[in-house]
């Protein structure tokens, strides 16, 4: 993503803030694994989002209207001996000549410079909680101002938390950010396809799980969450991640599984028979599954609602499982008395953005359910559970866990389904696994 993309976010931010106002902003520090070795880094997301940058142990401070400078990095030095070791680091300079940064300070200085960059602030926008070490320090920065306050000139008097804005400008996806998550969604239906060709009985769920790894690895993509490949009642388990179980003839596999390319992610699911072919109670659970998917995602427009959308949902599933007999009485009262959720107990969906569940509220200023604009990416993911250990139901539906799951990007007149091109009919999924 070039640097002007970056810019503009960071004007909008400056926009929001004011020239009376100063935004602070961390990544994340590198997570011990065990004793001496690290988890991969991943950036902190909205520190990404408005600086592009990669390296751990950073801070960005954003001052409109700063003669000296408005976007300020503090970032680790050049250190050739480290870098033997673990690599390029940008540098003071680098920060300065690759991301546009007005001034770059050494992370280590952060008390004297927080300090400078605070006075003549009215307010500090900075959220408090998800950086212990940062928290401290802004909030000592802040103390020692506002102490010194008789010593004349302008101090912070509030610190107000800048999630909300963060966020509320991340929801709406610029049209790189559609490209990035467009070939997220690509990257991830390869993998799913893969999956349907290797899928068979005395198959492990974890070989699956390698199968997709590689997939996303040819592109140099990571998983964007832990992979669900859930055969048989694992599948009723909703964050099944174990994957360690061997498929079954008569099985269903349901993998939810998505890869995070350019930071950005893909979250799809598939519900497939492990043998090829669906049995008759299988195909009836699945359709209605797919019938309310498929309802739900045809509704989607600018104006919709999150919470208009899961009461198609229901309607569909607790009016399917009546039919089938697994539910009884009126689908009104199946309703009301919130019935369906022995088998459907989750949402329809979430946003989906540089996080697979991502930022931003789903209700607006008034607690309504927030509607949909142009520009957000949603998930939609109806399913139907049915567990081995649930009781008074015919044992035939027992063990029956399916989900199908899209990634749908809102358009001015409507919605393009950013996953569309991976198959979820029975007869396209079982012409697929047949020919393999």
């Amino acid at each position: 993503m070039k640097n002007l993309e970056f810019k503009s976010r960071r004007n909008k931010l400056a926009k929001t803030i004011g020239k009376s106002g100063v935004a602070i902003i961390a990544t994340a520090d590198l997570s011990t694994r065990t004793n001496d070795t690290y988890y991969p880094f991943r950036s902190n997301s909205d520190f990404y989002y408005f600086t592009g940058f990669l390296e751990p142990n950073a801070l960005m401070v954003l001052a409109p209207g700063r003669p000296e400078g408005e976007f300020i990095l503090c970032v680790r030095p050049k250190n050739p001996l480290m870098e033997t070791w673990e690599g390029h680091m940008e540098g003071l300079n680098g920060v300065i000549n690759n991301y546009n940064a007005d001034q770059s300070f050494d992370i280590a200085d952060i008390d004297s410079i927080l300090k400078d960059l605070l006075h003549g602030r009215e307010r500090v926008f900075y959220s408090i909680g998800k950086h212990k070490i940062y928290d401290d320090k802004v909030t000592e920065a802040f103390k020692t101002l506002r102490e010194s306050q008789r010593q004349g000139g302008v101090v912070p008097n509030e610190i107000v938390s800048v999630d909300t804005m963060i966020h509320d400008m991340r929801q709406i996806k610029s049209r790189k950010e559609i490209q990035l998550m467009k070939e997220a969604a690509r990257i991830g239906v390869e993998a799913h396809l893969r999956v349907m060709n290797e899928c068979k009985p005395s198959v492990y769920e974890y070989q699956i799980e390698a199968s997709i790894n590689h997939q996303f690895g040819q592109y140099g993509t990571v998983p964007s969450y832990n992979s669900i490949v859930a055969s048989g009642d694992n599948a009723c388990t909703l964050h099944y991640v174990e994957n360690q179980s061997m498929m079954k003839q008569g099985d269903l596999l349901l993998t939810d599984a998505g890869c995070e390319y350019q930071m950005y992610a893909s979250d799809i699911t598939r519900t497939i028979p492990v043998s090829g072919q669906f049995t008759k109670e299988q195909k009836a659970i699945y359709s209605i599954v797919l019938e309310a998917q498929k309802s739900v995602i045809s509704s989607v427009k600018p104006g919709q609602t999150f919470e208009k959308m899961q009461k198609n949902c229901i309607e569909i599933i607790t009016r399917g499982l009546k039919k089938l007999g697994i539910l009884k009485g009126s689908v009104s009262k199946l309703i009301k008395e919130e019935s369906y959720k022995d088998f459907y107990m989750h949402g329809i969906g979430h946003w989906l953005g540089i996080d697979v569940h991502d930022v931003g509220s789903y209700v607006n200023e008034k607690g309504k359910s927030k509607p949909f604009a142009p520009g957000m990416v949603i998930t939609v993911e109806p399913g139907i559970y049915i567990s081995k250990k649930t009781k008074t139901i015919d044992k035939k539906w027992k063990g029956i866990g399916i989900r199908i799951e899209d990634d749908v990007l809102v358009t001015p007149s409507g919605c393009e389904v950013l996953s569309e091109d991976l198959p979820k009919e029975i007869d396209a999924i079982e012409a697929m696994m047949s020919s393999n």
